[in-house]
């Protein structure tokens, strides 16, 4: 298979990421530095090393739902020495890593796994899985600025993907509402409502497609059920 792919498959990171560290010259095939991306390796035959570490090709597929709680980051380590979300897994001896991110101060459903290969189609945009989102705001939102955050907004980047909203509670001082996008850019639910001048000042996601977060509380985790795998696998 493709080094990326054997890379993301061990548990390394994303495909893409992984071709990242690959041209960083981070990875070793048989002892030797490696910048073809393109390159083919034998799971059976080839020892692929990185940062001197051999991968290898866990049996066991672990995929877990964590209810993150705000103030870590969605990462594996974090240079500044702030809390991860690998803080609040206990008792599992591989590595696993979050499947895409949830801002430092956003709560919520995120996945985490060791299947890289399943990690990369879930957070690619172009397979849409909605991600829904429970959004309070500081002031009133109006339903001609809830049709232009459906229809998308500019951000830096470009316009944003159609979105879906249910508005729950709507009062002068507080809006309550549902939203879902299939999207994962930076800061993007709190972004969206920038453009509208509107603060968000609580942010939750509630599920990734028909995965729902339940009553799991603030920092447990529970490992999916094989329903809920062959759900994601086939979505």
């Amino acid at each position: 298979m493709r080094i990326a792919k054997f890379m993301a498959t061990a548990g390394v990171a994303s495909r893409r990421k992984s071709e990242e560290l690959i041209l960083q010259g981070k990875v070793k095939v048989n002892g030797k530095t490696v910048s073809e991306l393109g390159l083919q390796v034998d799971p059976e035959q080839d020892q692929v090393t990185y940062l001197g570490r051999v991968l290898q090709i866990s049996q066991e597929r672990i995929y877990i739902m964590l209810n993150k709680p705000v103030g870590c980051v969605s990462t594996c380590s974090d240079d500044k020495g702030r809390a991860t979300v690998l803080d609040y897994i206990r008792d599992i001896d591989c590595r696993i890593y979050p499947v895409g991110r949830l801002d430092f101060t956003t709560e919520g459903l995120l996945l985490l796994t060791n299947d890289g290969e399943l990690a990369n189609k879930l957070t690619h945009p172009s397979h849409e899985v909605g991600k829904r989102y429970y959004v309070v705001v500081d002031s009133y939102v109006s339903p001609d600025e809830i049709d232009k955050l459906q229809k998308g907004v500019f951000l830096e980047e470009g316009k944003t993907a159609p979105a879906r909203i249910k508005v729950m509670k709507a009062e002068p001082s507080r809006t309550e509402l549902t939203m879902v996008i299939h999207e994962g850019r930076n800061r993007q639910v709190r972004r969206m409502f920038e453009t509208l001048g509107k603060n968000v000042v609580f942010l939750k996601r509630i599920s990734v497609g028909e995965l729902n977060l339940g009553s799991l509380k603030r920092g447990e985790y529970r490992f999916l059920t094989p329903e809920e795998v062959d759900y994601l696998r086939r979505i």
